[in-house]
């Protein structure tokens, strides 16, 4: 059911009003019924937060300790909020001090009577949408929080008051879409593509007093880089050029009392909001063109909607990682089941934005040595809940968002249950195209890989949702983008019980550091109950990040009141926005469009429109009562435009521009082509090629007489298919291509000496159940060698190794195998001969082209 609103929502602390969306969202709450309090992690940053190296300590404090002796809950719902909440804030370290009796009201901690306590918090509760809740934006905005973060706290408070919601799991909530405050697009300034001004106006405040902590190998983010654009490139996110006062870089110092270096917070504060004026003063405001047919005006996150309705299923998250802080050196575990497990950032890791971070990838330091490191990890302490809470259910779902920097990694941790690199309780890894998972239980080995097949490609360098599931009755199932990928566990499923309690949760690397996993990590989940296909299903569809409503007013260009074209926007990451699933509709339930073209609609951002990305250009459609409904409106496009970030999502100004919206009409002229450039010389490019690894079976193949079709041929091709070359370029030739390409050679050879008819065509004369002293003599041995160059390496080609050089290469090669003092087993001279075959047809006389 949707609802409508039809004046502005209040203003709040973020300017988002009510949570809202079209249609309607299915919620779950997490629920932590039988769940033993263990150990409240505290993750205090101080100072700039260096690197660690080794295991983390088992360092915490002691967890909420109620010791409650009043009055019994009166209803059960009651013993709910006592046990999802009041259990969790009561502690001095939380809310205990100030919100208990004979404190502050509200005492929703009240521990002199529970009921109270109940009936304190209902006034500032919102059960129906908890995120909504009083007591959550009191926290989010920085009242009080135990956490470095205050949006970790707000997380958490969520989580506690959704355990309270429990009831109304899986029941259908109403959202409502709200108008936003209309504006016309006004004259907008952006940050220049250089960092010039930038440069000599802000940059030497960051440089004089934040280079200490906030620079590479430190503390992010890194506005004292001693490189300017990298500076430049951190602090734009952080700067407001329409009001510098708003700047995050200023509200560090003037709000949180973060680094101030003068006695007084408030006079550094001015120094940093002073350069920021003046670099603002240096730039000129864009205004929109006139000629635009341009919708109202919008700003992210002052006038967008939230479209985060949950809808994700998360009954049983133990573990839950969404990294919204964005700074520091913590990325918080915000599922509300304690001890909370969070994990320190460690060595070559960046936050991204739109909630994520991102594993570097391997660099150059200082002495040209070359560096891979990398990782979030949890303390031992806190990860004993995984063991604790997985094994007693004996079952799991270790569910994340991730982007792989590459297709090319091999055994690469991406989130590891570990404590060394061969021992493990759980692991799921990237090797090349492939995910893996590889676990402790009765029945499997921790080592013995199980994995998405070889062929299938299913992991691919983009953005993807993938889950692994392990349960007694299936065993370990992978899914990816909401799909089983079909794949079927070999071994039994097994038990738990073996699992190890000392090891640590790990992200992007392995204990020691040395499997680095490249790429960045959206949201990772740990659940003890395995996620049914619909849930997982329903988890992909929800997707990952914060995403907003922009609800862009066209009522001023169209005869329907109250009319919008409305756009899903989140920020894709540190660089860009994703704008997609646009609609129309009117917030006049009476309201019907009728036979109103729309055609040619874009994107601006701050006052002109995007260069790049303008994915609904090509749009023309009809608005009308036949594709319109009443609630949900009529949908225009299933694509998506991803369009640049430039100031933040926080002073970015958007809005619509149309060719043709109604009888309003922009006639677009196109610039002229630019001419052709005259193509550069590129690098120098070799000769020869490479075969690929089709080409290569083929080669064999063709050369040996054994089908490609034989079983054991076609086994290994499949096994090592992907660990063949894959292009032409002889550049980029691996040792691993070699291992592979050895092990086809083998099989090939071994297959042309083990059938009689095809050694007897190939070897003719020769005789290989003769004894290896006898069976290589000057005639035997020609009767080997001769067959190879002839039908391998062939005669009189523009290039090749003379044909001494490979026969002095297989005599040599012969007489190493023979060397076997007379006591050679019987079936010697058949591998020497294979031997021999492998070493030519494996080589790159065959390979090359």
């Amino acid at each position: 059911m949707m609802r409508y609103l039809s004046t502005p929502p209040h203003s709040t602390a973020t300017g988002t009003g009510h949570g809202t969306v079209h249609g309607t969202v299915h919620r779950t709450t997490r629920t932590l019924a039988g769940l033993a309090v263990l150990v409240l992690m505290l993750a205090g940053l101080t100072g700039c937060g260096g690197e660690a190296t080794e295991a983390l300590p088992n360092t915490g404090t002691p967890p909420p300790n109620s010791n409650y002796s009043g009055p019994p809950p009166a209803t059960d719902d009651v013993q709910n909020f006592k046990r999802t909440v009041w259990d969790n804030l009561v502690a001095s370290n939380r809310c205990g001090t100030c919100h208990n009796v004979g404190g502050q009201v509200p005492t929703f901690v009240h521990e002199g009577d529970i009921n109270i306590a109940y009936a304190q918090a209902n006034t500032v509760v919102d059960l129906t949408d908890p995120g909504q809740s009083v007591l959550v934006s009191k926290v989010a905005g920085g009242h009080n929080c135990w956490l470095a973060s205050d949006q970790a706290c707000a997380d958490t408070i969520t989580s506690y008051l959704e355990d309270w919601a429990g009831d109304a799991s899986g029941s259908a909530k109403t959202i409502d879409l709200v108008p936003p405050v209309i504006r016309d697009p006004g004259a907008t300034k952006r940050f220049p593509q250089t960092s010039g001004s930038f440069g000599t106006l802000v940059y030497p405040v960051l440089q004089t007093y934040c280079a200490d902590c906030h620079v590479e190998g430190v503390q992010t983010p890194y506005i004292g880089s001693a490189d300017v654009d990298t500076a430049y490139a951190e602090s734009q996110s952080r700067i407001n050029l329409g009001n510098p006062a708003a700047s995050r870089l200023v509200e560090r110092l003037r709000d949180d009392f973060h680094n101030c270096w003068d006695n007084d917070c408030t006079t550094s504060a001015l120094t940093m909001q002073m350069a920021i004026e003046d670099f603002a003063n240096s730039l000129t405001a864009n205004a929109p063109d006139g000629d635009m047919v341009t919708s109202k005006a919008l700003a992210l996150l002052g006038d967008g909607l939230a479209a985060n309705a949950s809808g994700r299923f998360e009954d049983n998250v133990i573990a839950l990682y969404e990294f919204k802080a964005g700074e520091g050196r913590t990325a918080f575990d915000t599922s509300g089941v304690e001890p909370a497990l969070h994990l320190n950032l460690i060595g070559n890791v960046d936050w991204v934005g739109g909630w994520g971070i991102n594993v570097g990838a391997a660099y150059d330091d200082d002495s040209g040595n070359r560096v891979r490191n990398g990782k979030a990890q949890g303390s031992t302490l806190a990860s004993r809940k995984l063991h604790d809470l997985l094994t007693a259910s004996g079952e799991y779902s270790i569910e994340a968002w991730v982007a792989p920097a590459n297709t090319s990694q091999e055994d690469a941790r991406i989130v590891t249950y570990s404590g060394s690199a061969t021992a493990r309780n759980v692991t799921l890894s990237q090797t090349r195209q492939n995910y893996e998972v590889l676990h402790r239980s009765s029945t499997t080995d921790q080592n013995t890989a199980f994995a998405t097949a070889d062929g299938d490609n299913r992991l691919q360098a983009s953005l993807q949702h993938v889950v692994v599931n392990f349960t007694a009755g299936e065993g370990r199932r992978i899914y990816v983008n909401g799909e089983f990928t079909g794949d079927l566990d070999p071994a039994e499923a097994g038990l738990l019980n073996e699992w190890d309690n000392s090891f640590a949760l790990v992200l992007g690397n392995e204990t020691d550091g040395n499997s680095l996993w490249e790429g960045t990590l959206r949201m990772v989940a740990i659940h003890n109950r395995a996620l049914s296909d619909d849930q997982i299903r329903a988890n992909f569809e929800v997707g990952v990040g914060q995403k907003y409503y922009l609800l862009f007013s066209v009522a001023h260009l169209i005869d329907v009141p109250q009319s919008y074209v409305v756009l899903e926007v989140s920020q894709f990451d540190s660089y860009s926005y994703l704008f997609s699933e646009p609609f129309f509709i009117s917030l006049d339930e009476d309201q019907r469009p009728d036979g109103i073209e729309l055609a040619g609609m874009r994107i601006g951002i701050n006052g002109r429109e995007a260069a790049v990305g303008q994915a609904f250009a090509n749009l023309d459609v009809v608005l009308d009562a036949d594709r319109y409904s009443p609630g949900t409106g009529q949908p225009l496009s299933r694509l998506g435009a991803l369009i640049a970030l430039e100031n933040g999502p926080a002073t970015d100004e958007f809005f619509l521009t149309f060719d043709r919206l109604g009888r309003h009409e922009n006639v677009r002229i196109e610039s002229p082509l630019p001419p052709q450039p005259t193509p550069a010389n590129g690098a120098p490019a070799s000769h020869i090629g490479l075969k690929t690894f089709d080409e290569i079976n083929v080669s064999m193949s063709r050369m040996t007489g054994v089908s490609t079709t034989h079983p054991a041929v076609a086994d290994t091709f499949a096994t090592v298919r992907q660990q063949l070359p894959t292009v032409e370029n002889i550049n980029g030739f691996l040792s691993s291509h070699q291992m592979a390409i050895t092990q086809l050679a083998i099989q090939y050879c071994d297959a042309l000496v083990e059938d009689s008819t095809l050694r007897s065509s190939f070897f003719p004369g020769f005789n290989v159940s003769a004894a290896t002293s006898s069976a290589f003599d000057t005639a035997g041995r020609s009767q080997v060698i001769t067959p190879l160059i002839n039908e391998f390496v062939g005669q009189d080609l523009a290039s090749q190794p003379p044909v001494t050089d490979i026969e002095n290469e297989l005599n040599s090669l012969i007489d190493r195998l023979s060397a076997c003092g007379g006591n050679c087993a019987s079936d010697r001279t058949a591998t020497i001969v294979k031997a021999s075959c492998a070493a030519v047809l494996g080589s790159a006389v065959t390979l090359v082209q």
